[in-house]
């Protein structure tokens, strides 16, 4: 905080930014709701934001998913208090899609510019920085499904297409969305992999090319600006959300990752899988697969999707290119090279903070590469076409479904709970717990229906 030379930095941005027409700064951070969330500032105004921050309130972190406070989380039992959102000027991105505006990741700091222990930003930040000190890295990578609606007065989802899955066809009738999203995507600084038409009518995926982890969670929100932008020009609606309805596809948002030593995947292997250390890695998931879900799949959304049979991971186990596996193992090959292989989480949704779901993705996988851990054999099967006989033989059982369930699953997880300290924790907690009193009383459809457009 009042670094000068981020304010003479800042300074030269100012006149770039101008020239290219900016106004504003769009800084954002994502809430425990996976809900992105902003202050946008006079473009004239970015040296001294980038010095002493914008004044936030406490109580964002303590924001459920319908905007509900909810005192009582230790340490957030009062609206009284301010933190300073900083932004990353590394991350600053004019946004093609929105002339006039220029978009940030911030990070939220007290007052005096100390850590505020209740940011999730910086946990990824100093994840990573510990990581480091061990000698590891990683890399990862995000799969967005999404759904594409036409306008509906009564708030529903109106699939834009209904061709068949997977064809060129189905995005004739949203080409000039989807090439929108292609141009800004690459004007914003995101490298897409691939983009095409999903399973589900209306639905999208796109994959965002592998990056450190700090810069994943940057580009998943990023990417989301992105899409919604173009959707807003060209009169459709998106929904990110893990189930827009009962009556749809599911949207997941995969994380890949893979762990890196000494310039070596250690990950790498072949049809056979990884080696002894990328086994830990993925031994490491399985053991905390209940709680991670909990960080990373966390809203009633998320538990409606955990549906077996719908490539969406509902029961605990990995397989090796098994795209009904919570956990897969995605190999190299002589084609993409040895370096290409990683580990997909399937349980990985839009309602997950980015920031606290790699954090807990990477912290329990090196866990378990330090730990030497072996998993069970790979099951290249559905393990819900099974007998509940031959589930229980294997040691296959469902992920938790309800938000108690996944709350035991995260508080008897050590290796999380301590990741996220006494205040994130305290914090995540209260909004699910909220979110869950809200869902308590309510048909499946009728929470879905009041959350779809939320993310």
């Amino acid at each position: 905080m009042g670094d000068s030379g981020v304010g003479e930095r800042a300074a030269g941005l100012v006149e770039q930014l101008r020239e290219r027409g900016v106004a504003g700064v769009t800084v954002v951070w994502a809430d425990n709701n996976g809900i992105p969330r902003s202050r946008t500032v006079p473009v004239g105004s970015l040296p001294e934001v980038a010095e002493t921050g914008i004044g936030v309130s406490t109580v964002f972190s303590i924001f459920d998913t319908n905007d509900g406070i909810q005192y009582g989380a230790p340490g957030r039992e009062t609206p009284s208090g301010d933190v300073r959102l900083v932004p990353d000027l590394d991350r600053l991105t004019p946004l093609a899609g929105q002339p006039g505006l220029a978009w940030a990741p911030g990070t939220q700091v007290t007052v005096d510019g100390s850590p505020w222990p209740w940011d999730q930003r910086s946990l990824l930040a100093a994840t990573v920085d510990a990581l480091a000190e061990r000698g590891y890295s990683a890399l990862v990578g995000y799969e967005l499904e999404f759904a594409v609606s036409l306008p509906d007065e009564d708030g529903a989802v109106v699939p834009a297409y209904d061709s068949p899955a997977y064809s060129p066809h189905a995005l004739l009738e949203i080409d000039a969305f989807v090439v929108d999203v292609l141009r800004d995507a690459e004007a914003n600084g995101l490298r897409i992999g691939q983009l095409h038409a999903e399973y589900g009518p209306g639905q999208v995926e796109l994959s965002l090319g592998a990056a450190d982890p700090l810069r994943a969670a940057d580009e998943q929100l990023l990417a989301r600006q992105t899409v919604l932008a173009a959707a807003a020009r060209h009169g459709v609606r998106v929904s990110f959300a893990p189930l827009p309805s009962v009556n749809l596809a599911g949207n997941g948002w995969h994380a890949h990752t893979s762990l890196w030593r000494d310039g070596v995947n250690l990950l790498a292997g072949g049809e056979q899988g990884p080696g002894t250390a990328g086994r830990g890695y993925v031994a490491g998931l399985l053991r905390d697969l209940p709680a991670l879900a909990a960080i990373t799949a966390p809203s009633i959304g998320s538990m409606a999707r955990l549906r077996p049979g719908f490539f969406a991971g509902a029961y605990g186990f990995w397989g090796i290119e098994n795209r009904e596996a919570p956990v897969r193992y995605v190999a190299g090959s002589a084609l993409l090279g040895e370096d290409h292989a990683n580990v997909e989480l399937k349980v990985s949704d839009a309602s997950a903070n980015p920031y606290l779901a790699l954090s807990a993705i990477l912290t329990a996988g090196v866990a378990g590469v330090e730990e030497g851990l072996v998993p069970p054999a790979p099951i290249d099967s559905d393990p819900g076409t099974w007998e509940e006989q031959e589930r229980a033989a294997a040691d296959v059982t469902l992920l938790p479904t309800t938000q108690a369930d996944q709350e035991a699953a995260l508080l008897a997880c050590p290796r999380l709970t301590e990741l996220l300290g006494p205040e994130r924790l305290g914090a995540f907690l209260a909004v699910r717990r909220s979110d869950a009193a809200f869902a308590a009383d309510r048909a499946t459809e009728d929470v879905l229906a009041a959350w779809r457009w939320r993310y």
